[in-house]
């Protein structure tokens, strides 16, 4: 069984378990229970109703977080001739096809997302062993496959995130850096709940989202009044 530290246990401390705080409250209580000598990141962490047996249940989908996500992504691009040259335009950090390949299969990682073009799919499918556990394999279903490369580059850059429902029905995501306002966090929370709810499947009876709690890196997690997070995303 894992334990936590004595940091830790005296922030949930000031936790009240039996409480819904609002978005605001929480992030600002995030911010006094937070113990890290670095700028943690925070999270958000959805339980729904979603089956992910089923294979219409298993929800997935990007959102471009309106202030950003506070990291600088590393971006490689799986493309050729005039889609290559629009990547080195966009400003992905690697561009190129058979060559990253191979590199790709002789263990180099050195990257954090990756987009294609459809044509080079064929190609980047022999990747998915590799690319695909580690979330880092192309996907049209999440928008990094596209002709429109460029696009794709910039919006990753600016702050694009993935998401996808796990196998206990959760959905977790980055929301930026805790030095971020409290505006700039509230903003990119109701665009990563808006995106997730617009990404219920017509399938699904019964209520989707269930609860949600923000955490930021190594700190106690907090559950937010569910009617005032949707809120956000309506606003």
């Amino acid at each position: 069984m894992s334990r936590h530290g004595k940091k830790y246990l005296d922030a949930a401390k000031k936790v009240d378990r039996t409480r819904l705080y609002s978005p605001a409250e929480a992030i600002a209580l995030l911010r006094e229970v937070t113990y890290t000598k670095f700028d943690p990141t925070v999270e958000v962490h959805i339980r729904t109703g979603l089956d992910p047996r089923h294979a219409e249940q298993m929800v997935r989908g990007s959102v471009v977080l309106p202030a950003g996500t506070g990291k600088q992504v590393r971006v490689l691009a799986f493309a050729q001739g005039e889609k290559a040259r629009e990547a080195e335009g966009a400003g992905a950090d690697y561009v190129g096809g058979e060559d990253l390949a191979k590199r790709i299969q002789d263990g180099w990682l050195e990257f954090d997302v990756a987009v294609a073009t459809p044509d080079m799919m064929g190609m980047v499918g022999r990747l998915g062993r590799i690319l695909g556990p580690r979330g880092l394999m192309p996907n049209p279903r999440t928008g990094t496959v596209s002709m429109d490369i460029g696009r794709v580059i910039r919006e990753v850059r600016a702050g694009r995130v993935e998401f996808r429902v796990d196998k206990t029905g959760v959905i977790h995501g980055p929301l930026g850096k805790l030095s971020f306002s409290t505006e700039q966090l509230l903003e990119n929370l109701g665009a990563f709940i808006d995106a997730v709810q617009r990404a219920k499947p017509s399938s699904l009876k019964g209520q989707y989202l269930r609860s949600i709690a923000l955490a930021a890196t190594m700190s106690p997690g907090i559950k937010l009044d569910l009617a005032q997070a949707q809120a956000l995303a309506a606003a």
